[in-house]
């Protein structure tokens, strides 16, 4: 083995990637986006969210995710404060009426149901569950009336495709890791909901979710029983607030404007077509590498439901730690594995701010990392 401290072994320069970035949230940031923070520095930073500059921000974004989601005719994007943590909550209130269904196969597809399963005036919640680095499947149940789903499940690099059940209730999804880097048909879906500091590579503290005309009769609904909501929680306030552009309380204003610049960028390129299609062809030049090396491995076996946003590779005979060290000291960062997981594997974000050839680069400095650790 190599008496090198790997912490000091370099790289060569020429197979660096341009930008080491490959976090699975927060992820990588575009210069653009900064230079478009810049530019607002003055008319919009330090201005009052109630007026115009700042209004105007949301309502690009508005009708930005709504042309990038191909969303029909009722469909609203409706924005808060908090991130998707916070959103749990916010549906526990103000979406769920009695019961949910939730499927859980990671970290964060369970925290939801987690939520339900709490709330005083909610019934138990039905958890179908599978395996890391596997999804389940929904199944029609009468006595549920959401059926709360993750497209992506960041810890693990499982992704799922979105169908409906043969049922009543609302669909709802867990879209934080996916939003902006995946398809999926408004058809199959009655909430959709995300932060914006992965593919739309802003930072967090926000929600945005885009509800169905059902969705919104359903927020209507509950709010008409006089159920307890806390204002802050209350997606019917943040329904009449995004519908006038703003958001209940003070929204951080460079991550409007981060997330503007980003929803415009993917259409000016193309669109979610476009988007999807960067991150697709990342995820083709990871898994493929790692399939041709007899020391890695895609965690996910089933290649229909690998992630092209959250690549998962399990490491044999090197320590993934190493190589993840080896990697941050030479600026390539936050490749390492979830930790709760705690399997011996590289995790790697493919959001489409990431470059294809950033990837392919990545991979060329892993294999000289690992031929060092094993020399």
């Amino acid at each position: 083995m190599s008496q090198t401290p790997p912490n000091t072994f370099q790289i060569p320069a020429k197979l660096l990637p341009l930008d080491g970035r490959f976090g699975c949230g927060p992820s990588k940031v575009r210069p653009e986006q900064i230079e478009a923070i810049r530019q607002r520095a003055s008319s919009v930073m330090g201005t009052s969210h109630r007026q115009a500059p700042v209004k105007n921000i949301v309502g690009s974004v508005r009708s930005g995710l709504e042309q990038l989601f191909s969303l029909p005719d009722g469909w609203q994007i409706v924005l808060g404060n908090g991130g998707s943590t916070v959103f749990w909550d916010v549906a526990m209130f103000g979406l769920v009426q009695q019961r949910s269904q939730h499927l859980v196969f990671g970290e964060f597809s369970s925290k939801f149901a987690e939520a339900t399963l709490a709330a005083p005036h909610l019934g138990d919640p039905v958890v179908i569950s599978s395996e890391p680095g596997t999804h389940p499947t929904a199944v029609p149940d009468a006595s549920c009336d959401v059926y709360a789903l993750t497209h992506n499940e960041t810890s693990t690099g499982v992704a799922m495709q979105l169908s409906r059940p043969r049922a009543d209730g609302l669909v709802v999804v867990d879209a934080t890791s996916a939003a902006g880097g995946l398809l999926w048909n408004p058809a199959d879906v009655d909430v959709y909901y995300f932060a914006p500091q992965k593919s739309f590579a802003s930072d967090g503290g926000l929600w945005l979710a885009a509800c169905s005309p059902a969705a919104i009769e359903r927020i209507r609904q509950i709010k008409a029983t006089k159920r307890w909501i806390p204002a802050s929680l209350d997606i019917s306030i943040a329904l009449d607030n995004s519908v006038a552009n703003q958001t209940y309380n003070t929204p951080a204003l460079a991550t409007l404007i981060m997330l503007d610049d980003q929803v415009q960028w993917m259409l000016n390129n193309g669109g979610l077509a476009w988007a999807a299609g960067r991150s697709s062809e990342s995820a083709r030049i990871l898994y493929d590498w790692a399939q041709a090396r007899k020391w890695a491995s895609p965690f996910v076996s089933n290649p229909a439901q690998r992630s092209n946003v959250v690549g998962t590779i399990d490491l044999d005979g090197v320590d993934a730690n190493q190589v993840s060290a080896i990697l941050r000291s030479n600026g390539v960062v936050d490749t390492d594995s979830y930790r709760k997981l705690g399997r011996n594997q590289l995790r790697v974000g493919m959001f489409p701010a990431v470059d294809p050839a950033d990837v392919e680069q990545l991979t060329r400095c892993i294999d000289v990392v690992v031929e060092h650790l094993t020399a």
